[in-house]
C-alpha cells in the first residue's frame, strides 16, 4: 500500500465486531504496533519481551467482544472488550488467562488487545474502538472497565478517563516491561448504551 494511503481522513474509519478471517491482519498490525508505538518509551530489550505478553487471545473473538476500525477493508486499529477475568495477554500467554465470568454488578469489565497501526496514531482510531468497547461494555451491565496499559498506550487511555491505580511492571527473562493497571467508571456512558454488546 503507498504510504499516503495510511494518511486519508479518519473520519471515514468504520468499526465492526472482528471475526476469524481478520487474524492474519490483526496480527500483523499487532506486530507492527508493538514495534513502532513503544520505541519512544522502551528499549528495544524491554521491545523484544514485551511480545511474550502482549498480542491477540483469540478467545476474545470467538467471544465476539473484539472490534477492527477500518478504512476501505483495510484494518488501521483493534481492540476488544471481555466479560472474562483475563486482563491482558494473547493466545501464547497462557499463565494469564483466567476464563472466569466476571458479574457486572460488582466487577469491572476488561478493556483489551488495543492497537492502532502508527501511521494512524493520534488521530482518532484508538478512540473510536475504545468509545465501541465501552458502549458495548456498559450495554451489558458494567458499571466499569480495567485494563492494563502500556507506556505507549497510557496517554491515550488518561485522556479518555482512565485512572492509574496499580503499577503492575512485569519481568520477562530478567527484562522489566513497565505496565500500569487503570479503571474507569462508566455511569455516563450506560446512560448511553441502549443495546447489548451483540448488536454493534
Amino acid at each position: 500500500m503507498d504510504d499516503d494511503e495510511w494518511r486519508k481522513p479518519v473520519s471515514r474509519v468504520s468499526i465492526r465486531w472482528a471475526d476469524a478471517g481478520d487474524l492474519p491482519a490483526i496480527q500483523s498490525l499487532m506486530a507492527l504496533a508493538i514495534e513502532r508505538l513503544q520505541a519512544p518509551f522502551l528499549s528495544p530489550e524491554q521491545i523484544a519481551a514485551s511480545h511474550a505478553i502482549m498480542g491477540l487471545d483469540t478467545q476474545l473473538i470467538d467471544d465476539g467482544t473484539y472490534i477492527v476500525a477500518e478504512r476501505d477493508g483495510i484494518i488501521l486499529g483493534c481492540g476488544g472488550w471481555s466479560w472474562r477475568a483475563t486482563l491482558y495477554g494473547g493466545d501464547h500467554s497462557a499463565d494469564l488467562r483466567d476464563t472466569t465470568r466476571l458479574d457486572p454488578s460488582i466487577d469491572a469489565a476488561r478493556i483489551r488487545a488495543m492497537y492502532t497501526h502508527p501511521d494512524v496514531a493520534r488521530q482518532g482510531v484508538g478512540r473510536a474502538v475504545l468509545r465501541g468497547c465501552e458502549m458495548a461494555a456498559a450495554g451489558a451491565g458494567f458499571r466499569a472497565a480495567e485494563l492494563m496499559a502500556t507506556a505507549s498506550g497510557q496517554p491515550l487511555y488518561a485522556a479518555c478517563g482512565y485512572r492509574a491505580f496499580e503499577t503492575a511492571d512485569t519481568d520477562v527473562a530478567g527484562v522489566t516491561v513497565p505496565l500500569v493497571r487503570m479503571r474507569k467508571e462508566l455511569g455516563a456512558i450506560m446512560a448511553l448504551a441502549d443495546e447489548p454488546h451483540a448488536g454493534m
